[in-house]
């Protein structure tokens, strides 16, 4: 495998971890976009196959498993199948780009422990809790089982902010971004 560096962005869902990332993408032209794999369906009608996730069935998502295919996956929520193809990150890296993630937090530390010393993770934060489930309602893509669901989930994931190289604290979008792009450039100059 020829190989890049991998800045691997986790949070909470709702934490704008997506946001932060499609900026650096717009801003660096060395970061690859690793497009995960997933068994849910698509949101809306803006969400493309190959562009936003790689949509497969269960039953090809667990023949992929079985067939070694994948650096990290796993089941986030019942029935929904969530990984990393290592032919995806294979396909940025032969581009000569680095690969950046946009991931939940066991994926991204799954990543993390995977790349070593050529990954940088990056832990999303919120200021609250409060601040979060604000954002999820304003999403307006939650119904109350879904968002009750992912609030359990960020307190959970709130728990291993410690096991990432940094956090982020995203109070303020324009700030976040300049402080992401700094982090990101430096990790690629070292």
């Amino acid at each position: 495998m020829s190989s890049g560096k991998a800045i691997i962005f986790s949070a909470p869902s709702g934490s704008g971890k997506t946001t932060i990332v499609k900026y650096l993408i717009s801003k660096n032209p060395k970061l690859g976009f690793s497009i995960s794999a997933c068994t849910r369906d698509k949101r809306g009608r803006s969400e493309q196959n190959g562009k936003d996730y790689y949509f497969l069935t269960p039953e090809d998502f667990k023949q992929k498993i079985d067939n070694d295919e994948f650096i990290e996956w796993e089941e986030v929520y019942e029935g929904n199948f969530y990984g990393t193809l290592k032919e995806e990150i294979q396909r940025i890296w032969d581009e000569g780009h680095h690969v950046i993630f946009d991931v939940d937090v066991k994926g991204g530390l799954n990543l993390k422990k995977y790349f070593g010393h050529k990954a940088l993770a990056v832990f999303v934060k919120v200021p609250s809790l409060d601040e979060l489930t604000e954002r999820l309602k304003d999403r307006g893509t939650e119904s109350e089982e879904s968002l009750s669901r992912r609030l359990y989930k960020a307190k959970f994931e709130m728990g291993f902010e410690n096991k990432f190289d940094v956090t982020l604290v995203n109070d303020d979008m324009e700030k976040s971004f300049a402080e992401a792009e700094k982090l990101v450039g430096d990790f690629l100059e070292k």
